[in-house]
């Protein structure tokens, strides 16, 4: 059994990648491993996940379990000035809005309904909007989906029989 406490928190890419290799090499040798890790990419590289805030768990699963926890849907803005288009769908209440390098990950109720409000906000803006497309959800958006439902239950959420 491993425990790994942030391990590749301030390594380079290369050395990152050459350490998963290595943990892989390891899972086949049928050593447990134990990661935390706030790179919720690399998270998604682990068998079974467990999101956690302020020292309490709010889910436990597999990746894909994970993911099945998303209200909505998560849309992929691609757009000129992101950042200024991220402050203007923000002001527009078109729901959760997260800044992704070039790109945004707006999450709606209503997937159609939320992509025309979406280029009706930026086109009213001035902001040319590249491509609205439904994407899937990485943990990081299921993070931020999951987290407002830590005050209502305060229980953790779990998707498979292992409860």
């Amino acid at each position: 059994m491993l425990f790994l406490d942030e391990p590749t928190n301030g390594v380079d890419p290369v050395s990152r990648r050459d350490f998963w290799r290595i943990l892989y090499q390891l899972l086949q040798e049928r050593v447990t491993i134990f990661v935390s890790t706030a790179y919720l990419d690399e998270a998604e590289r682990c068998s079974r996940v467990g999101l956690m805030h302020k020292g309490k768990l709010l889910a436990c699963d597999t990746v894909q379990g994970l993911k099945g926890l998303m209200k909505g849907t998560l849309l992929q803005v691609r757009c000129e000035q992101a950042r200024h288009a991220g402050t203007i769908l923000r002001e527009a209440h078109l729901g959760s809005v997260a800044l992704f390098g070039d790109r945004l990950h707006v999450r709606v109720d209503d997937a159609e309904k939320g992509m025309a409000e979406i280029e009706k906000s930026l086109r009213s803006a001035g902001i040319h909007c590249l491509d609205v497309r439904v994407a899937e959800p990485s943990l990081e958006d299921v993070f931020t989906s999951v987290l407002p439902q830590e005050e209502e239950t305060k229980e953790v959420i779990t998707t498979d029989e292992h409860r």
